[in-house]
């Protein structure tokens, strides 16, 4: 992708890192180049016989009632038209994925092939030997992803299991910032102050913010930052308050934990965040305030320009810009991204009909299959520009006819062979586009920064999955300790953090939380020179 700078959670689950979660998803699709609704990868020779076969596909409940369902629209019946085998598709709900796959699995109904984001649950299938190693099926029946296993190689990798085979297939996705800081620089300029790059200069500001009336009404009713949900995980990833290698070993630190909460509830004591943050369970609070002009300093998760065209709807003169947490004596992170590789889909051992499997899953990823689900239809939905790139004709026809179905190219790589049709084009008929996408590339350049990295020691879909006793002991630690730093936070001086952090070492014994960890560093030593981490995530970016 050229220059580094111009491409574009770890889920606590250790001692000493206490909130957040990743939802693994569908990166927003970019305007790419397209093809009409044709054959894709059709034969010249004899037709072989197809195939029948089930596919498992997520059901957001966002299909218009006039294209049908999510399992039969046009773009089912396209499929089944084009490709190369009779697909059944198998609604699956999105969140709700694993429930519908175990039923599945339960009354022999198992799908052929099983679309599913979630790391740990096709970690799950692989330890249950429900899925059969895909090495000599993508050899011989897989042309489009073997030249993708060639093209990107880390790919393979990702996808083998412990015992040296291939079992899961996956994609190159061209973005990776997820989660940004974002302040209102016009407050700044009317305080005269600058963007913070240490804590006392960011406790500094959010005080500024709270007490000096930077919004012009001349009540006190603003406040600088918030704690609740990603906020909380940001003074987190100030810290690197997770996992850490030191000495080639994985390693934890009480000093990060203990630094982190003191830096929350100094925050706290001194009245900058919402005193009600506890309440905030999914930041929807913090969002709502950031984006009526009560809030100075917001971390964002997934920000696109509806989030600058809504700030600017009840605060005019409203400007923002990008910034990263301050440095600590830790060192200086960030808070998430998007995981740049992907793996997104697997066969099911039982599968009757693994060749048909195979070629529909090549034929999904084909370049001419994907761009044609992407785009839609040529004169209809999208048409080429000056530089030969598809544009959509008709933004709203487009949202209604083909919005709903971009799970169906789930496992493609959609980037275009034509370089240039990756670089998104700025609609200057939408509201702030033209704003927005100069601090979209503010954002890349400093969150896109191996000198900056991500705070955690791989993103989530690429650690490996506790046993399910483990597994528990975690969910029961990140939940109570959660709890007693939330109770140091907030209790003034009643409870403070040097007994929050002797309480959290009883607990983590009571609970058998040392097991966890040392599981985590048994599977570090043991795999670190094949684990795929965030030094190699910043390594394959600069590479594309």
């Amino acid at each position: 992708m050229g220059d580094y700078k111009k491409k574009s959670t770890l889920l606590t689950v250790v001692a000493l890192l206490t909130v957040g979660t990743v939802a693994a998803g569908c990166s927003k699709p970019q305007e790419e180049s397209a093809v009409s609704p044709t054959k894709a990868g059709a034969s010249t020779s004899a037709p072989e016989k197809r195939g029948k076969i089930k596919v498992s596909l997520y059901d957001r409940g966002n299909t218009p009632a006039a294209e049908g369902s999510i399992t039969n629209n046009r773009w089912t019946k396209w499929i089944n038209e084009n490709g190369p085998a009779d697909v059944e598709f198998v609604a699956v709900p999105r969140f709700e994925s694993k429930q519908k796959f175990n039923t599945l699995f339960a009354s022999g109904e198992a799908p052929d092939v099983i679309n599913e984001f979630e790391t740990g649950y096709r970690d799950q299938l692989y330890s249950q030997k429900q899925l059969m190693p895909l090495d000599d099926l993508v050899k011989q029946y897989a042309p489009n992803y073997t030249a993708m296993l060639e093209k990107y190689p880390i790919l393979r990798k990702i996808g083998t299991k412990p015992d040296g085979k291939m079992y899961e297939m996956g994609r190159v996705i061209p973005s990776s910032v997820q989660v940004a800081v974002f302040i209102r620089t016009d407050w700044l300029k009317k305080l005269s102050l600058p963007i913070p790059q240490t804590p006392d200069e960011l406790l500094k500001v959010a005080k500024a913010f709270t007490e000096q009336d930077p919004d012009g009404n001349g009540k006190k009713d603003t406040y600088g930052y918030s704690l609740a949900y990603l906020g909380d995980e940001a003074i987190d990833a100030m810290h690197g308050n997770t996992m850490f290698i030191k000495d080639n070993k994985l390693v934890e630190d009480e000093a990060r934990m203990k630094a982190a909460v003191s830096f929350k509830k100094r925050l706290f004591d001194e009245g900058v965040v919402d005193r009600d943050y506890l309440t905030d369970k999914n930041g929807e609070k913090a969002k709502k305030d950031f984006l009526s002009g009560k809030l100075g300093i917001y971390v964002a998760d997934n920000a696109n320009v509806d989030f600058l065209t809504t700030l600017r709807s009840t605060n005019k003169e409203a400007a923002i810009a990008p910034m990263l947490m301050p440095k600590t004596e830790f060192g200086q992170y960030t808070i998430r991204m998007l995981n740049p590789l992907q793996m997104t889909t697997v066969v099911y051992a039982g599968s009757k009909n693994p060749a048909a499997a195979m070629k529909e899953m090549d034929f999904m990823l084909a370049e001419k299959t994907w761009k044609t689900l992407k785009f839609g239809t040529e004169n209809v939905h999208w048409k080429n520009d000056e530089l030969g790139c598809p544009r959509a004709i008709n933004p709203d026809l487009r949202k209604i006819e083909i919005g709903y179905n971009t799970d169906l190219y789930m496992s493609a790589t959609t980037i275009d062979s034509k370089e240039i049709c990756n670089i998104p084009v700025v609609n200057k008929e939408i509201p702030n586009a033209e704003e927005w996408s100069k601090i979209k590339n503010e954002t890349r350049d400093l969150y896109e920064n191996p000198a900056v990295p991500l705070y955690t020691l791989t993103h989530l879909e690429h650690m490996p999955t506790l046993p399910a006793d483990l597994l528990k002991i975690n969910n029961d630690w990140t939940q109570q300790s959660k709890d007693l730093i939330a109770k140091t936070v907030v209790s003034g001086g009643s409870y403070t953090v040097d007994q929050a952090m002797n309480d959290l070492k009883s607990l983590k014994q009571k609970i058998g939380q040392n097991q966890t960890l040392d599981w985590y560093a048994k599977w570090y030593e043991q795999n670190k020179k094949n684990a795929f981490l965030t030094k190699d995530i910043y390594q394959f970016l600069a590479k594309k």
